[in-house]
């Protein structure tokens, strides 16, 4: 048992979702920036849309929590995690496209191309995305121009084809798409394409705290458990969840016809993966003791969600 209440963590939860919902507010704003010519009106209602008024902010929360853990200052480790947030709603508009996994509903409303047409919701993506470049880099994060150059190239890499990206297109060779019949690693898909971002969530407050090689290792290891078992409660509330809580349509995976955790290890199985998967993030973050106790209960939220 960690030293955070449920009650305490889901305060620190909310608190840091209201935070990251203000700041992307002021980041979206129509106010230009210097080098910026002009913030198209349509492009921004489309980038707010799909990115205020919405979701848990794990990611930024894991940002906040990770660096807390080194003293960090919460407003430097807000503006990266809303980095890390442009870049996550981002892929979640492109992967709500017809031409990937075509959704209609995301967050219990019609998805973007829904809402508006296509092309608006790809060139929204196009802009969340390089603005997760242009916040990252900003001197307020840290004094360092160095540290401000590992959380951009981390941020890349996580982003990128050794992460979120490849891993879309392995899942969706995964279902089939390009023919052939490549070996499906569900686990390797899952690495790339969800957990990367989780995992960075947590690496990031190691960057900015300047943490030592042993204690950056205990983060990203406690991501990547955190970032497998997030997949796996993703794959079992597919087959289990409600969709009203869920938001979006349940049985997505099986009417695709995904290769997931569950498909492979069956529901009891995957269940105790993620058992397995909560002591290893409780075991890695250990070292630090009491000021671990936040993500160490993250991890149990991540297990035991059920939206």
């Amino acid at each position: 048992m960690t030293g955070t209440s449920p009650s305490d963590f889901a305060k620190r939860l909310d608190k840091t979702a209201d935070d990251t919902e203000a700041l992307l507010g002021r980041l979206l704003s129509d106010d230009i920036l210097h080098d910026e010519i002009a913030r198209p009106k349509r492009l921004m209602d489309a980038m707010r849309y799909s990115s205020l008024n919405g979701g848990k902010r794990l990611r930024p929360f894991l940002v906040v929590e990770s660096a807390a853990v080194f003293g960090v200052p919460r407003e430097a480790a807000l503006l990266v995690g809303a980095a890390l947030e442009c870049i996550h709603c981002y892929s979640l508009i492109h992967d709500d496209l017809p031409a990937m996994d075509n959704s209609d509903l995301r967050r219990g409303r019609p998805t973007l191309h829904k809402q508006t047409d296509d092309a608006t919701a790809i060139l929204a993506g196009d802009g969340l995305l390089t603005l997760a470049f242009d916040i990252v880099t900003r001197d307020e994060i840290h004094r360092d121009a160095n540290v401000r150059l590992l959380l951009t190239r981390a941020l890349a890499r996580c982003a990128g084809i050794g992460g979120m990206v490849g891993g879309q297109i392995l899942d969706l060779a995964g279902e089939g798409r390009f023919g052939g019949n490549e070996p499906i690693d569900v686990a390797r898909i899952q690495q790339m394409k969800t957990g990367a971002l989780l995992r960075y969530g947590c690496i990031a407050g190691a960057i900015l705290g300047q943490a030592t090689k042993k204690e950056y290792q205990a983060l990203d290891d406690y991501g990547r458990a955190l970032g497998e078992a997030f997949q796996i409660a993703d794959d079992l509330l597919d087959v289990e969840g409600d969709a009203a809580a869920l938001g979006k349509p349940a049985g997505a995976d099986a009417a695709l016809g995904k290769t997931t955790f569950v498909t492979q290890l069956g529901i009891e199985g995957a269940k105790e993966r993620v058992r397995d998967l909560l002591a290893r993030a409780d075991s890695a973050v250990s070292i630090f003791g009491e000021r671990a106790a936040v993500l160490q209960a993250a991890a149990r939220f991540v297990a035991e969600r059920k939206s």
